[in-house]
C-alpha cells in the first residue's frame, strides 16, 4: 500500500491536492462514480479525446523550484506554501505543460489522498536522517490533519483495495487488448391484420410469427485510429408475401434458418487527416459507405421497422465487397465514393470483382448548419434486379424463359435526402429517388422508376432516448416502360408507417409499430394491407 501512495504522490490526480492550494482531480465521488458500456454501432471515445486523456495522464518530473510552474506567481496567496512544500518536502509535481492548475475544486477524499502523500514524504525524510527539516510544530500540525481526515483516508484505502481487486480480475479475464466485443439480438413479432386479396390471390401470410436476428461483432483497432470490423450473424426473420413493390418488408434472412455466417467484414483506416479508406471484404452496404441522411436508419434494429422506412430504396442497388473512400473537405462538406460487387468472390466467366454485378456510388453530403443535412446521391449499377417488385409475375416469366434467376438491368439512380432538425424534439426529413434502367438481355427496353417519402421524427418523446416516427411515401413505382410485356404502374400504392421506440434501459428497447399499405403492388384492385409489429432489441 505504501508503494501505491508513493505513486499517487507524483500522479497528476494527486499532485495538486495538498492543503495549501486547490486540486487537479476530476470531480467524482463514490456516490456519483458510475461506469457503463454502450452498444452499435458502438460509441467509443474519439481519437482526439483519447489523445487528451493520454496527455492528462502524463506527469512532469518532480520539480525542484516553484518557479517551474508557469501558472503560479509570487503574488498568489498560496505561493509561500507551495514553495515550502517544494523546497522542504519535495512532494509537489506539475503537469507536462509546466502548470499546476491549483484553482480547481477539491473534494475531501482528494484532499486526504494528497495529505497522505505528503505524510509519506515526511516519513521518508525522517528515515533518511533529515529530521532537522521537520519541526515539532510541523509534526503537530500534520498529526492533527491526519486525525481530522482519518475517516476519509480509511474510506479511500478501501476504495483503492477494491479497485486493485477489480483491475486484477479484468486483466485476468479481459477478452482482448485490441478488440471490443459487442452484440445485438433483434426479435420481431408481426402479423397481417387485413382480409382480402393481392393480385387475385387471397392473403394467406397472416399468421402471427416470431423471428429473430442475432449479431456478434468484433471491433478491433491496432493503432487507435483504424478499425477491423467483423460481424457474425444469424437471421430467421421472414417477410409476409403481401405485394410490397420493394420486396422484403423487413430486414429478412436469406432462407429463414438459424445458420450463422460472417455477415460483414471490413477494415477502415485514415489516409491523412480528412480521408478515410474502407476495404470491404464481405456484406458491404450503402450505409457502410456514406451517410444515408435518415434519422430512422437503424439497420433494422432501431428506428424504422420496414426496409422502405430505413433509407432511400436507391441505396439497395449497391452491396457486396469492394472499396469505399470518404473525404471531408470541412465539417460542412464531405464526398463519399464506393464500389461494391456481389460476385467479387466468383472466378467464373462474367463474374468476379469487375466483370459481374456491381454498384458504384458517389454522394456529396452537405451540412449547411448543425440542424440541416443534405445528401446528393448517384448510383450506377450493373446486372442488378429492377428496383421495384411490381409486375413481379412478368419478371418471373421473362427470367424463366431465358433460364435466368432474375432479369438483369443496368441502372442509373439519382437521389436527394434531407434532414432538418426544427427543434431538439422534432426532426423533419425525407427523400426522393429516380432510377432509369435498361434490360441487358431478352426484351430490350428502358424503365423509369420513382419513389419518395416524408418522415417526421420525435426524439426523446416521453423519456430521453425514446424515438417516435411517422413515415409516409410511395415505394418504387414504374412510371414509364418500353420493355415488351412490362407495364407501367397506373395506380399508386402508399406506404404509411408509425412506430414508438421505447428505451427500457441502456441495453433494451421495445418498438411497437404499424404499417399500412394502400393498393399493394401499385394496383387498386388489391385490398389494403395493415401489418402490426413489435420489435425488441437487446444490445451489449
Amino acid at each position: 500500500m505504501q508503494k501505491l501512495w508513493k505513486y499517487l504522490l507524483v500522479s497528476p490526480v494527486v499532485c495538486s491536492t495538498l492543503i495549501f492550494a486547490g486540486s487537479a482531480f476530476p470531480q467524482e465521488t463514490p456516490a456519483t462514480s458510475q461506469t457503463r458500456q454502450t452498444s452499435q454501432p458502438l460509441l467509443i471515445a474519439s481519437p482526439e479525446n483519447k489523445a487528451e486523456n493520454l496527455y492528462q495522464n502524463q506527469v512532469m518530473a518532480q520539480i525542484t523550484s516553484v518557479s517551474q510552474l508557469s501558472d503560479v506567481q509570487p503574488t498568489d496567496w498560496a505561493f509561500v506554501a507551495l514553495q515550502s512544500l517544494v523546497e522542504r518536502y519535495g512532494c509537489i509535481a506539475g503537469y507536462p505543460d509546466n502548470t499546476y492548475r491549483g484553482n480547481r475544486p477539491l473534494t475531501r477524499y482528494e484532499f486526504a489522498a494528497g495529505l497522505n502523500a505528503c505524510l509519506d514524504r515526511v516519513n521518508e525524510l525522517i528515515a533518511t536522517a533529515t529530521s532537522e527539516l521537520v519541526t515539532k510544530e510541523d509534526l503537530a500540525k500534520l498529526q492533527k490533519l491526519q486525525e481530522e481526515f482519518s475517516a476519509e483516508l480509511a474510506t479511500l484505502r478501501g476504495r483503492v483495495d477494491a479497485l486493485e481487486t477489480r483491475t486484477a480480475e479484468l486483466e485476468a479475464n479481459q477478452f482482448s487488448t485490441t478488440t471490443k466485443l459487442q452484440g445485438q439480438v433483434v426479435a420481431v413479432v408481426s402479423d397481417v391484420f387485413s382480409e382480402g386479396s393481392v393480385d387475385g390471390a387471397e392473403i394467406t401470410d397472416k399468421n402471427t410469427n416470431l423471428g429473430a436476428r442475432a449479431r456478434v461483432e468484433f471491433v478491433t483497432s491496432f493503432t487507435g485510429q483504424d478499425t477491423l470490423f467483423t460481424r457474425i450473424q444469424t437471421n430467421n426473420i421472414l417477410s409476409p408475401d403481401i405485394g410490397t413493390p420493394e420486396g422484403n418488408l423487413f430486414f429478412a434472412g436469406e432462407d429463414g434458418t438459424n445458420d450463422a455466417f460472417i455477415d460483414a467484414l471490413f477494415y477502415a483506416f485514415p489516409l491523412g487527416k480528412q480521408t478515410e479508406v474502407k476495404l470491404i471484404a464481405n456484406g458491404g452496404a450503402a450505409d457502410d459507405l456514406t451517410n444515408t441522411v435518415n434519422l430512422f436508419d437503424g439497420d433494422g434494429a432501431f428506428g424504422a421497422l420496414s426496409t422502405f422506412g430505413t433509407r432511400n430504396p436507391i441505396y439497395n442497388q449497391i452491396g457486396g465487397a469492394g472499396l469505399g473512400i470518404t473525404h471531408e473537405f470541412s465539417d460542412k462538406l464531405a464526398l463519399s465514393l464506393g464500389y461494391l460487387s456481389g460476385t467479387a468472390n466468383d472466378p467464373s466467366p462474367k463474374n468476379g470483382l469487375f466483370d459481374g454485378g456491381y454498384g458504384a456510388l458517389a454522394q456529396l453530403s452537405v451540412k449547411p448548419s448543425d440542424r440541416i443535412t443534405i445528401g446528393l446521391t448517384y448510383i450506377n449499377s450493373y446486372k442488378q434486379p429492377l428496383l421495384t417488385g411490381s409486375n413481379a409475375a412478368t419478371f418471373a416469366n421473362l427470367a424463366s424463359s431465358q433460364g435466368l434467376e432474375y432479369v438483369a438491368f443496368s441502372s442509373n439512380s439519382y437521389g436527394i435526402q434531407a434532414s432538418f432538425s426544427i427543434s431538439d424534439q422534432f426532426v423533419l426529413g425525407g427523400w426522393a429517388g429516380y432510377t432509369t434502367s435498361r434490360t441487358l438481355s431478352g426484351n430490350r427496353g428502358d424503365v423509369d422508376i420513382w419513389n419518395y417519402a416524408v418522415t417526421l421524427g420525435f426524439p426523446d418523446l416521453g423519456k430521453k432516448g425514446n424515438l417516435a416516427g411517422i413515415i409516409a411515401g410511395v415505394e418504387p413505382r414504374v412510371t414509364s416502360s418500353s420493355v415488351a410485356g412490362l407495364a407501367e404502374d397506373d395506380d399508386t400504392s402508399y406506404h404509411v408507417e408509425a412506430f414508438y421506440q421505447y428505451k427500457v434501459s441502456e441495453n433494451i428497447t421495445i418498438t411497437p409499430g404499424v404499417i399500412w399499405l394502400t393498393s399493394p403492388d401499385h394496383n387498386d384492385n388489391n385490398d389494403d394491407v395493415v401489418i402490426g409489429a413489435l420489435r425488441t432489441t437487446f444490445s451489449f
